[in-house]
């Protein structure tokens, strides 16, 4: 396959890894964890998969659907806000990661994880990859997989937690958010530990 890709070729036995929703002030940490098969790698490149920060909404949906039907597996893992406030973003996003990878069927040798953090106690061997969901085609994949379900998980809490405009911002600090959390306080599923969260009511 010609392209950036090329440096880390898929193969049956190597695990894409990415997280999302790292940066929100509301909601889980999300990661994902996918094996591809070699046999689809062109095809998925043809299709334009890349890092879902680079793709629209519609296209991620279209592409998460597409890796879903070719992966020969595909997980989740995720860290709640309470867990975020407890033990960190970035040990609660390492946290992800792995138990994102324990869900895969084996076997496996190696995972390819997006960034510069290697994931403690992962029990696999690991190559931490700056930039990974630009020059790996299976972090892209797991990155869109991660960013499609947090933010169908997002879309479903608004109606739970209304006014904070979480089907826009998907739990970033938009202003619609902050306006909210200035009027209404932050929710259970508020990430209390970040500053943007901590906001004295008006009396």
């Amino acid at each position: 396959m010609r392209s950036r890709f090329c440096q880390y070729p898929v193969t049956a036995e190597v695990a894409g890894v990415d997280e999302v929703g790292r940066g929100a002030l509301f909601g889980p940490v999300v990661a994902a964890a996918v094996l591809l098969p070699p046999v689809a790698a062109e095809s998925l490149f043809q299709a334009g998969v890349t890092d879902s920060k680079q793709l629209t909404p519609q296209r991620r949906q279209l592409l998460s659907t597409q890796i879903r039907s070719v992966a020969l597996d595909w997980q989740i893992g995720y860290v709640s806000a309470a867990a975020i406030d407890r033990i960190n973003i970035l040990q609660a996003s390492l946290l992800a990661m792995k138990r994102a990878i324990s869900r895969l069927s084996p076997p496996l040798n190696l995972c390819l994880i997006d960034g510069n953090q290697p994931i403690p106690q992962l029990g696999l061997a690991q190559q931490t990859v700056v930039k990974g969901d630009s020059r790996s085609l299976a972090i892209a994949a797991a990155s869109i997989l991660a960013k499609v379900w947090r933010d169908t998980l997002i879309v479903r809490l608004e109606q739970r937690y209304p006014g904070y405009d979480l089907a826009s911002n998907k739990g970033y600090g938009s202003a619609k958010h902050l306006a909210g959390l200035a009027r209404l306080g932050p929710s259970r599923q508020h990430r209390k530990s970040f500053r943007s969260c901590q906001l004295e009511l008006p009396l």
